[in-house]
């Protein structure tokens, strides 16, 4: 595909129609709450197959929030296209994801600092051995320093990344004595897009259920209650 070509097969864009900073929840009503609720001026630029994407301003500085949908292959197809066709230079993933740790509560806040996988994603970039998905450090250390100042419950560190939302492997009980702190489904085909082509990208996510003590939130909570997360976002955008 040509670098020139725009719009895209899966975004339905003009050139500029996105700010230098992306944020990137999965859900596409997840976007657009952001959009109606933090944003001035939010304008619709992308509803390929619903997945709505929004430009507007917050405090005066232009951003950008699109949906990612789930899996991989999902944000590796939207992360991939914002960063080589339309020039973004920052994807910050908001998402979910489900603690793997004793540290953290439902509702808390993780930042992804690097991300195991069981995912093939990474294998497609040429390395014969095993990658090590990282999040950029400018991002992630703006993140912290926000997160502090806020005075928010947050941990910093290693996420896994599956493609199996049901599993009965005993992975988790593997990753939990190696310090992994949640697992969810999306942040190392981002880290490794992030790397592939020169940009940067970071995961913050909200803790909506726990692998220890079966604590969940709803969907509807999942979908609007996250609003710490999203202003931590915001402000590092």
């Amino acid at each position: 595909m040509s670098e020139s070509m725009i719009p895209t097969p899966h975004i339905n864009a003009s050139e500029s129609a996105f700010a230098e900073t992306v944020l990137m929840p999965g859900d596409p009503l997840r976007s657009k709450m952001i959009a109606d609720r933090f944003l001035e001026n939010a304008e619709l630029v992308n509803n390929v197959r619903g997945v709505q994407g929004y430009t507007g301003t917050w405090q005066g500085k232009r951003v950008s929030v699109m949906a990612s949908g789930m899996g991989c292959p999902s944000i590796g197809i939207y992360s991939y296209e914002l960063f080589k066709f339309y020039n973004v230079q920052n994807v910050i993933r908001i998402g979910s994801a489900g603690a793997m740790s004793e540290k953290l509560k439902v509702r808390d806040i993780v930042i992804g600092m690097s991300a195991y996988t069981n995912s093939s994603y990474p294998k497609q970039f040429g390395f014969s051995g095993e990658n090590a998905p990282c999040a950029d450090y400018d991002l992630l250390s703006k993140a912290v320093e926000a997160a502090k100042s806020m005075n928010l419950h947050y941990l910093c560190g290693p996420i896994f990344t599956s493609d199996c939302f049901y599993s009965d492997s005993p992975d988790s009980a593997v990753l939990q004595k190696l310090g992994v702190l949640a697992v969810e489904m999306e942040t190392a085909a981002l880290y490794m897009n992030a790397a592939a082509t020169g940009k940067k990208a970071l995961t913050i996510c909200t803790i909506s259920d726990h692998l220890l003590t079966g604590e969940a939130l709803p969907a509807e909570d999942r979908q609007n209650s996250f609003l710490d997360m999203i202003r931590l976002a915001l402000t590092i955008a």
